[in-house]
């Protein structure tokens, strides 16, 4: 599918201002644009000024980005009303004030800024952009000391694209959970961008994994690694008399007082996605067991891309890609991720002609 804009005057200025751009031979750029919040529609495929870096920035020449259910909650806006309105604050009341949204990319270093030391023109790297987004264009500039890292070597760039934001969200909160090896591990809602990473961190650090998502994501678990698997649409692992040492709750949908009957004293229950009224019940537990219930603050480091890629390379983790879409096609990769039924990964590949 094939984007165009609507014919209305801020969208005709930038269309012109593009075209004066490019008779003055300024190099221009496809990006994907949200001007405001809504269905995957608003998104719009235009061509904009091609960004120069900063002192402490390399200009990324983008091969590979990435659309998540949180992708879409940012561009939809769906969101309970408390997460609203601090969304709103945080990004912008009728729009994203950054156009160009997308969180991980894989692409090479097209030029640094004259301050960078760590990267060099021509490297191969893959990085999660955070609050800069940017990630649905050709380019994006990156600062030196963000989350980026070398592209692994044994991934393609597709595949390196679908690791940095499931993968930092994955380790931060499984680290907290001091996994230690033959313990017993219980994913829930493994099957998308953070689960199926959670599931073979978690294998490497020694644990038994069981994993738990919809009927369509089974198979796809057992190749990646899950020792067991459960349906939740046919079964209910909190009345099945199993305990577990960590239970990590990727998507906020689990029952909390189940999961508190399912866990092992001194046990862990992590919520990756966190509602107010679970953090509140979360304090309240802390105070009255020796269960311990961890969420909400999110904080990554730059070398977790770094450990990420070492685990990579070492063969115990890759990337569960479901479908690829080319740039262009992104308002159907929108619709497809709002489905909810996405295994894995939904990556968009970017391709690039040659402009004078």
């Amino acid at each position: 599918m094939s984007l165009t804009p609507p014919h209305s005057l801020p969208d005709r200025r930038q269309m012109n201002l593009a075209m004066v751009n490019q008779k003055r031979g300024e190099p221009l750029m496809k990006a994907a644009v949200c001007t405001r919040y809504g269905p995957p529609e608003v998104l719009q495929l235009r061509e904009l000024e091609k960004p120069t870096p900063k002192d402490d920035e390399v200009l990324v020449r983008v091969h590979a980005a990435t659309v998540t259910a949180g992708d879409c909650e940012l561009r939809s806006l769906k969101l309970p009303l408390s997460w609203q309105l601090i969304a709103r604050i945080g990004f912008g009341f009728r729009g994203p004030r950054k156009k160009i949204l997308g969180q991980e990319l894989a692409g090479e270093i097209e030029s640094v800024g004259k301050a960078v030391r760590l990267f060099k023109k021509g490297d191969q790297v893959f990085a999660f952009t955070g609050l800069r987004l940017g990630a649905w264009a050709e380019y994006n500039c990156l600062p030196e000391n963000g989350w980026m890292a070398i592209k692994p070597a044994n991934m393609t760039y597709e595949e390196a694209a679908a690791v940095p934001a499931g993968g930092l969200h994955a380790l931060h909160c499984l680290r907290k959970g001091n996994i230690e090896s033959g313990q017993k591990v219980l994913i829930y809602g493994a099957g998308g961008t953070v689960g199926t990473v959670a599931v073979q961190l978690a294998k490497s650090f020694g644990a038994e994994v069981t994993a738990v998502d919809n009927t369509r994501k089974l198979d796809m678990l057992r190749s990646i690694g899950a020792d067991k698997v459960i349906d939740y649409t046919k079964a209910d692992f909190t009345k099945s008399g199993e305990t577990y040492d960590v239970i990590f709750d990727v998507v906020g949908k689990s029952s909390f007082s189940g999961c508190m009957r399912s866990l092992k004293e001194k046990g862990f229950y992590l919520l990756g996605n966190p509602g107010l009224s679970q953090q509140a019940r979360g304090l309240w537990t802390l105070m009255r067991s020796s269960k311990k219930v961890i969420g909400g603050t999110v904080s990554y480091r730059g070398e977790d891309l770094i450990f990420l890629k070492e685990l990579i390379e070492a063969g115990k983790l890759r990337s569960a890609i479901d479908r690829r879409y080319p740039l262009e096609e992104i308002v159907e990769a929108h619709r497809y991720v709002d489905t909810g039924q996405k295994k894995g990964n939904v990556v968009i590949t970017v391709g690039h002609n040659d402009r004078t």
